[in-house]
């Protein structure tokens, strides 16, 4: 090994230090894909250990590459041959929760279902939750800002985020995990860290918000024949449920006819001919009472023809099949590759327009390509996945010139990374990057995390 690693051998250990075939072995990709071809792979166990490597990567002017769950879209954690890739899986400790004040602190290697389950344990809920959740980590969950299913309700990663412990580039360690929702001391720094991709510092703990767990829960899965009946029935049921719908999830006709149809997994709940399909689940306290409401408004909305079917879930099991619909993420893509994933926001009042100016656009380009739409309806963020791919930036242009127009987000809640990198300017101002260039500078001077990504 170089004197460089032996130096990082000495800090992390046996455990902590992988230079042989196994870095191959690793992905370098979501969805386990690639071979990683980093020079080492570093597990520290603790702040003090990233600090102490950081330290020494900063003084040799070493790339590090920041990996946690490896679930993110936008080639956020790509290594290259001369990276050392930097892991927080050995820290994956909940280190306090405290039920009183619902807040949890945790190392950022956490698994984000683990720390859902050790929420549940005390009738609290951590509210972040997408499909990914067994291996996503709370360190990639905040690096890219997260959103996922229960937006609507609680927000995105961002909004749990009270404190964070976050090692700088040259091993400075910046700690303030303030268990208060109120604090107004200068500048809120930990939300530069937030959605930054590792390319500010290493999150290593974090003070996150929990909420109290609604233990009634009701789910129902519902077609409409038009968009215009499916942003009625939004409005309608954020009215009617009084505060209480926590899940908006549309499905276009293409996405759902595409699951229960060509992956084998999923039962066909309602008729697949209808245009759109919508998730939509409320939590409550009362299980009796939540459920009368929740049958009585969806029952006003097939009379008054909002929406034109519904299966409403009786068990936690037929729930669970619900949402695995809309959440099989891994099925599709193994059933439908190679494809180009898009996540993007823009108003409501001009989604329909736009995504059928993207599908009749890639029709007329690319008529052998199908687009899968679907997404958080509830929040303004879309996603749509392409194939099969013949011209990658071909599509992406065709993509992201029509959602310039529409004055929409190339990216929702994965993200720049490499992918998107190359259109960020179409959301944000050259004044606004010139900004972002100024604070990684000040923080990274050396550009030794994560380099290239963003807007490095």
């Amino acid at each position: 090994m170089s004197e460089l690693l032996n130096a990082i051998h000495a800090i992390v250990g046996d455990k902590g230090l992988i230079t042989d075939e196994r870095v191959a072995q690793r992905p370098n990709e979501s969805w386990s894909k690639g071979s990683c071809p980093a020079k080492a792979v570093i597990r520290p166990a603790s702040t003090e250990e990233v600090s102490k490597v950081l330290a020494l990567c900063h003084e040799a002017n070493q790339t590090i590459i920041p990996q946690a769950g490896m679930t993110g879209l936008a080639d956020a954690t790509k290594a290259t041959e001369g990276d050392f890739v930097l892991s927080l899986e050995r820290m994956r400790s909940i280190e306090q929760l405290d039920t009183q004040g619902a807040t949890v602190l945790v190392q950022a290697g956490v698994v984000v279902e683990d720390l859902q389950n050790a929420a549940a344990e005390h009738d609290l809920l951590f509210a972040v939750d997408w499909g990914a959740r067994g291996s996503a980590q709370v360190a990639g969950m905040l690096a890219a800002n997260a959103g996922g299913n229960k937006v609507i309700r609680y927000g995105m990663a961002r909004d749990q985020v009270l404190g964070l412990e976050v090692v700088l580039a040259d091993g400075t360690v910046l700690t303030n995990l303030k268990e208060t929702l109120k604090d107004n001391t200068g500048y809120d720094l930990k939300q530069l860290f937030v959605g930054s991709e590792g390319t500010l510092g290493i999150i290593t703990r974090a003070v996150l918000r929990l909420w109290p767990s609604a233990p009634a829960r009701q789910t129902a899965l519902v077609g409409v024949e038009s968009f215009d009946n499916a942003l009625l029935l939004l409005n309608t049921l954020k009215q009617k449920l009084e505060g209480k719908l926590s899940a908006f999830e549309a499905m276009w006709n293409s996405f759902y006819s595409f699951m229960v149809n060509e992956t084998g997994n999923h039962q066909k709940f309602i008729d697949d001919s209808l245009p759109y399909y919508i998730l939509v689940e409320s939590e409550c306290v009362d299980d009796t009472r939540g459920k009368e409401q929740f049958i009585e408004v969806l029952g006003e909305l097939l009379e008054q023809e909002v929406i034109v079917d519904a299966v409403i879930a009786e068990s936690q099991q037929q729930s669970a099949a619900l949402w695995a619909v809309r959440d099989d993420i891994e099925a599709m893509v193994q059933a439908f590759s190679p494809l180009i994933p898009y996540d993007i926001s823009l108003p409501l009042r001009h989604m329909e327009a736009y995504t059928n100016e993207v599908k009749e656009a890639l029709s007329e380009q690319f008529p052998e390509s199908t687009c899968l739409t679907f997404g958080h309806l509830g929040d303004g963020n879309i996603h749509f996945c392409v194939g099969p791919v013949s011209d990658k930036k071909a599509i992406d242009t065709v993509v992201y010139k029509i959602l310039e127009k529409y004055k929409g987000s190339v990216s929702a809640e994965h993200g720049i990374g490499l992918s998107k990198k190359p259109y960020i300017h179409l959301s944000r101002s050259d004044a606004e990057l010139a900004v972002m260039r100024s604070i990684k500078a000040a923080l990274d001077p050396k550009g030794i995390l994560n380099p290239g990504k963003i807007i490095g």
